[in-house]
């Protein structure tokens, strides 16, 4: 039986993915830091920190020892903060790293001893930001630029063992994390909503937010035979911004 983890899995992307694994006929586990959450979407979870390492570790070793060895990770958690250069300090700075690039990494070695004997897919759901860049938000920016190093680092690295590593790179997305910006493009400006979604839409050619079942159905495309070739990848969905 396949087994994935969603880190990230209480709301948004995290969520609409491990529902439609779950649909797919997968064992499903789910990570967040808050269980009113986790237990709302009705499927296995458990509660960490994907900063901590250690609670990481101990989330996937109770995952695997109630639903099998793990064959695919989705590390989605994330969160991106807006502030002018100038104002960045370097603490700001390092909580975009840690949950954003370390949260990444502390998920994949933690499936790595699973996905070492039976192969598997990691997956980061990565960002339109891992591939340009991006005004005031320049610590999310540099945070997903080095989650692609590190997916195509990895790529190459575990191939041999059967592992592929992939990055699903979406553009602004319809999600609570968009809703929050519209809200600080509002509080900010004093700009209707309309006109601020209207802002952030207006770089992608198709003038829209993309929706959470087009990375659930890439992530899930990324699993199947057809994408056994599908390796080191940065698939941007942002029609065609980039």
């Amino acid at each position: 039986m396949s087994h994935v983890i969603v880190s990230g899995g209480g709301s948004g992307v995290g969520a609409a993915t491990a529902h439609a694994f779950a649909e797919a006929g997968w064992e499903v586990t789910i990570l967040g830091r808050r269980e009113a959450p986790l237990k709302e979407q009705g499927l296995p979870y458990a509660t960490c920190d994907v900063t901590d390492a250690e609670a990481v570790r101990a989330a996937f070793d109770t995952a695997r020892t109630a639903r099998g060895p793990i064959t695919c990770v989705i590390a989605n958690a994330g969160a991106a903060d807006s502030v002018p250069f100038a104002k960045m300090s370097t603490d700001s700075l390092h909580a975009m790293l840690d949950v954003n690039v370390a949260g990444v990494f502390n998920c994949w070695q933690a499936a790595l001893p699973d996905m070492t004997e039976h192969g598997g897919q990691m997956i980061a759901i990565a960002s339109t930001a891992s591939l340009k860049g991006y005004a005031y938000v320049a610590g999310y920016v540099a945070a997903k630029h080095a989650v692609l190093g590190l997916t195509r680092a990895l790529a190459i690295e575990l191939a041999p063992k059967g592992i592929t590593v992939n990055a699903i790179c979406p553009g602004f997305l319809d999600t609570p994390m968009t809703d929050r910006s519209l809200a600080n493009i509002t509080e900010k400006t004093g700009m209707p909503p309309d006109d601020a979604l209207k802002q952030l839409t207006k770089g992608n050619p198709q003038r829209r937010l993309v929706e959470v079942d087009e990375v659930a159905g890439t992530a899930l495309w990324l699993t199947s035979p057809a994408a056994r070739s599908v390796n080191g990848h940065a698939l941007s969905l942002s029609g065609g911004e980039v």
